[in-house]
């Protein structure tokens, strides 16, 4: 309701007409009107259990970088919840501990729509579910599996991930496991099955029988030609950049862009630093670092960079909370003063990828992808309540309201329902 009642007030303000050269208002204007209209879908918000319970829950404006509160500032409609584990060891014993994971955080999507949020946020199943949430003045959640690590060699965990509601699951992460090579061989010069292993092609079968997305963006570039090759519907890459303009094993190549025209797929573009603009974002988080590293000696407590938090279990991250929030206080006039010298990555710079995804292969194969709290965010989109300055830059780069529909949530949503279209006929058999 709110959005509807913000859509009118812009149209009031934008009027009918448009300006060969419109000034700034004129195009904020345009861009406030677009992004109301719009779908707007992000396809990899990661969570932590710790933030669905009955005293913190993401109907608060909690400390992460989406939540309820923010994705209504920022006009973020859908929110792809992740259920993600950290490549372990192939073992039965390990596999155990991976599904209980993920399972914990599918319970915990599950909690917030059916418990805590059910007025005001509802599981989407399909473009259809998407559409009545909308009607009905609620927040979509949906759901997908970042590394199929946890099914371990149980095919028929394929349809429990989809009856539970996952839409999307990649085959690996940042490591080779049963089904798949990972992207992380490029650093190590490995590779486990030289691709995806006779398990990893039963698991895409399984994907296109029941009607979940395939999702590339984690495996190697080899075990990806070999996917998009078995698979008899379209892929997506969640949450991926363009190589040529930050070169990173994490990125897709020319090469790799023209595979995903060819099936008909869409990669969602990240704005995770890293991958928008290495170099850049290099030797802004040295600096940073710098004042970081500098701030916990004077505070006598030690400094994980991003790389080694990230590295910690997630028990640890938690328990270093504390710590962490102290250097950030302690080093605000510091960082001032290094931001000024070595700029961060920005909104700007993430729309280049749109931009080259778009003149490559097309606009109706690129969409778009925070990877929120899970090291996502930059200048500009730092968290959900940001998102309509990514609208507005797309607005000022001439995209047209058909075009950033697409890009925000059509390309996705019509790879969803052609992934369905082709369960549908498998299925008939």
């Amino acid at each position: 309701m709110k959005k509807i009642i913000l859509l009118c007030l812009a149209l009031l303000l934008f009027g009918c007409e448009e300006k060969t050269t419109p000034s700034k208002t004129e195009l904020l204007q345009k861009a406030q009107l677009i992004h109301l209209k719009s779908v707007t879908l992000d396809t990899h918000d990661d969570i932590n259990v710790q933030n669905f319970t009955d005293s913190i829950n993401y109907t608060m404006d909690t400390e992460t970088q989406v939540n309820l509160p923010k994705m209504e500032r920022g006009g973020l409609d859908v929110a792809w919840f992740i259920v993600y584990t950290g490549q372990g060891e192939l073992t039965a014993e390990d596999y155990e501990k991976a599904a209980a994971n993920a399972q914990s955080k599918f319970d915990a999507i599950h909690r917030l729509v059916n418990q805590y949020a059910p007025k005001n946020i509802g599981l989407a199943r399909s473009s259809t579910d998407v559409d009545t949430l909308r009607m009905m003045g609620k927040k979509v959640a949906m759901i997908g599996v970042e590394n199929a690590y946890p099914i371990g060699e149980n095919l028929n965990e394929v349809k429990r991930y989809y009856d539970l509601g996952a839409r999307y699951m990649s085959l690996a992460h940042n490591g080779h496991n049963q089904f798949s090579d990972s992207n992380t061989g490029e650093f190590d010069q490995t590779a486990k099955h030289d691709g995806i292993s006779e398990l990893g092609k039963k698991v895409i079968d399984s994907m296109n029988y029941y009607g979940m997305m395939v999702d590339i963006s984690h495996p190697s570039k080899e075990a990806i030609r070999q996917t998009i090759a078995h698979s008899k519907a379209p892929i997506i890459a969640s949450h991926s950049g363009v190589r040529a303009l930050s070169d990173h094993p994490r990125n897709l190549d020319d090469e790799q862009l023209e595979w995903v025209k060819e099936n008909g797929g869409v990669v969602q573009a990240v704005a995770l630093a890293l991958f928008v603009n290495k170099e850049k974002h290099e030797k802004y988080q040295s600096a940073v670092d710098s004042i970081y590293q500098f701030t916990a000696e004077k505070l006598n407590v030690e400094y994980f960079n991003r790389r080694q938090l990230y590295g910690l279990s997630e028990e640890k991250r938690i328990a270093y909370q504390e710590t962490w929030d102290a250097i950030q206080k302690e080093a605000v006039t510091g960082l001032e003063k290094a931001k000024a010298k070595f700029p961060a990555v920005n909104v700007a710079d993430f729309v280049d990828h749109i931009d080259y995804i778009k003149n490559k292969i097309g606009v109706n194969h690129v969409g778009i992808s925070s990877d929120f709290d899970g090291g996502g965010g930059i200048e500009g989109w730092q968290d959900a309540s940001e998102t309509f300055n990514v609208t507005l830059e797309l607005v000022k780069r001439g995209y047209t309201e058909k075009e950033i529909g697409k890009i925000w949530s059509g390309n996705l949503l019509r790879v969803l329902d052609e992934v369905e279209a082709t369960a549908e006929k498998i299925q008939l058999k």
